[in-house]
């Protein structure tokens, strides 16, 4: 379905206000993260060593491309997005990665898109690393759950209209064109 009018309504996200509030929930949620972790332990051990800086490095790159394939997977399981109308990538010059889709959605599914990976990399990691007691791991979970401010600040505007708008997201940047149903 391609869409020919103008839209009802546009939202752009803020880049650098998400970035700052990507910065708080990040540290925010390593604070809260290590606090539950310390009483579980009884005690708050914190070590670094090269090997950890490594694998967290490396983890944080690998967590951060599974966050856009699970906005893939959202826009296919909730959007019914075919899979070649995606398309995932890394926009240097305003320094994120992103996925997209050139296929308009209902409301209703881009929000549950947008929080899919909040769940899958920053909160299952969460509890992972708390089962196991394992810093690195919570870490990362708290670098993923900040790294979802852009979603957040996305789903935030979205929640404000009714679930079966259409919305189109923008392919270059962090804004989405929503659309009155029936009006496409």
């Amino acid at each position: 379905m391609e869409i020919q009018r103008e839209p009802d309504k546009i939202i752009e996200i803020d880049l650098r206000k998400v970035s700052l509030t990507s910065i708080y929930l990040s540290i925010g949620s390593l604070v809260f993260l290590m606090v539950i972790k310390s009483l579980i332990a009884g005690e708050l051990r914190v070590s670094f060593s090269i090997t950890s800086v490594i694998l967290f490095i490396v983890g944080y790159l690998l967590l951060i491309v599974l966050h856009e394939l699970f906005h893939l997977l959202g826009f296919r399981v909730f959007g019914n997005v075919p899979w070649k109308s995606m398309i995932v990538g890394v926009n240097l010059k305003m320094g994120v990665a992103y996925a997209t889709t050139d296929k308009p959605m209902t409301n209703k599914a881009i929000r549950k898109a947008l929080l899919l990976p909040f769940w899958t990399t920053g909160i299952f990691p969460a509890l992972v690393g708390l089962l196991l007691d394992n810093g690195i791991v919570l870490g990362l979970a708290a670098f993923l759950i900040g790294g979802a401010a852009g979603d957040f600040a996305m789903y935030k505007e979205l929640k404000e209209l009714p679930d079966d708008w259409m919305v189109k997201d923008d392919p270059e940047a962090p804004k989405l064109y929503m659309y009155k149903p029936n009006r496409i």
